[in-house]
């Protein structure tokens, strides 16, 4: 509470470009989760969201852009006490979401890739991508906090 009595609310935002090396992606992973640690995000909500930015963030480097140092991945973060949006944009050709194979289906139990985008969907609140297919906006509703 500030002064006046009227709860201040602590919000982040940054935008960031980072060369296509998973080890810079890991550290904007651990700002964000940093954020969220500050703001009071449940265990539940940060493991979730561990889960979806490392997969976001390591596709858009080896995917999207295809491990080229030449290209960059721009990542844009607004986080607050209700909600996380992350937009992550590759350098890449871009895909179809809706062709990545059901990782669940039998032929696919086996196959190490393809699980991302089923991951981000199933622990954020809402996964969008643009249609071109090398932007994804990650939002995460926060949860109850775990004590409560």
């Amino acid at each position: 509470m500030n002064p006046s009595g009227r709860e201040i609310m602590a919000e982040t935002e940054f935008a960031i470009s980072i060369s296509s090396n998973t080890s810079e992606g890991h550290e904007v992973q651990q700002r964000i989760l940093s954020t969220l640690e500050s703001l009071h995000y449940s265990s539940k909500d940060l493991f979730g969201v561990k889960l979806a930015l490392e997969e976001a963030i390591v596709n858009a480097i080896k995917h999207g852009n295809g491990l080229d140092p030449d290209k960059q991945v721009h990542i844009h973060c607004e986080a607050d006490r209700h909600s996380l949006k992350v937009t992550i944009e590759d350098e890449g050709e871009g895909f179809d979401p809706e062709d990545v194979p059901d990782p669940t289906d039998d032929e696919n139990l086996e196959k190490p890739s393809g699980r991302g985008v089923m991951l981000m969907r199933a622990f954020m609140t809402s996964v969008e991508y643009n249609d071109r297919g090398n932007r994804v906006r990650l939002v995460k509703e926060r949860s109850e906090p775990d004590d409560e």
